[in-house]
């Protein structure tokens, strides 16, 4: 299956803030041999998301979307999946269990007295509605649920919980995904070449070994190597062997200088 990111939020867009997703779940995916297929980010602005969801939906990939869920007037994500999906939004009844709970927790810890129905609890509950059909993603955090569609994951926008709770659903919902140590990657740096001259012979190695991924990441200023390629193969460890001895014996034809060799 592929994977894929939705990022929410015109905190983002505007440089507010960084975005933190991106790279983490990189990285996740990266440890269990697992990768990221494409991203997305996308304002709160309702028409957009809509269409980015439903394209979400009809992927057929694992979808991660973060942010947006909360109860306030920017929070668009939770009725915008629901029209992405021609669904009622509905209180889901083990989320309304888990938000009581953190009420309860909090009037606890301030001393006060907690009231099911002031209407600050009733504004809270709102984190709860979600489109009708959804199952409940655990928030170790706050209590506060995510929801699941299908193979879609609605979490929060604030790091500290959302990646916790992708990390959980990669090791519970898609652990027979994992692929520790079937993926890797073996580079060299090549000096005083274009890409345009080496194009043929990544044409050929890449025809020679099917399944194989043959790159070119060019570099015009690097502070320790300068202008350079790193030209390498990636796949089955197995064939990345062979496809990589394939892509030096090519280099040798070149009037090119290899540096450092990279194994990932």
């Amino acid at each position: 299956m592929n994977f894929g990111l939705i990022v929410i939020g015109d905190e983002i867009l505007s440089g507010k803030r960084s975005d933190k997703h991106l790279p983490k779940v990189i990285e996740l995916l990266a440890a269990r041999g697992l990768s990221l297929s494409w991203a997305r980010y996308v304002g709160d602005d309702p028409a957009r998301i809509t269409a980015d969801l439903r394209d979400a939906f009809a992927s057929g990939d694992v979808v991660f979307s973060c942010g947006g869920i909360g109860a306030t007037p920017d929070d668009h994500t939770r009725q915008c999946a629901a029209a992405a999906l021609s669904r009622p939004l509905v209180l889901h009844p083990e989320a309304r269990e888990l938000i009581l709970q953190r009420v309860r927790q909090m009037a606890q810890e301030q001393g006060t007295p907690s009231d099911e129905d002031h209407p600050d609890t009733q504004r809270r509950l709102e984190m709860g509605r979600f489109p009708q059909g959804a199952q409940i993603v655990a928030n170790p955090f706050n209590r506060i649920p995510g929801f699941s569609i299908g193979d879609v994951h609605f979490v929060p926008g604030f790091p500290v919980m959302a990646h916790p709770m992708i990390e959980a659903l990669l090791d519970t919902r898609y652990a027979h995904l994992h692929r520790r140590n079937a993926w890797q990657e073996r580079s060299v740096i090549v000096f005083g070449s274009m890409e345009a001259t080496l194009t043929p012979l990544m044409e050929e190695v890449e025809a020679g070994f099917p399944g194989v991924k043959v790159f070119s990441l060019p570099s015009v200023d690097h502070p320790e190597w300068g202008r350079h390629i790193e030209l390498g193969v990636k796949g089955d460890p197995d064939r990345v062997a062979a496809a990589y001895a394939a892509l030096l014996a090519g280099l040798a034809r070149h009037s090119v200088r290899l540096g450092p060799e990279l194994v990932r």
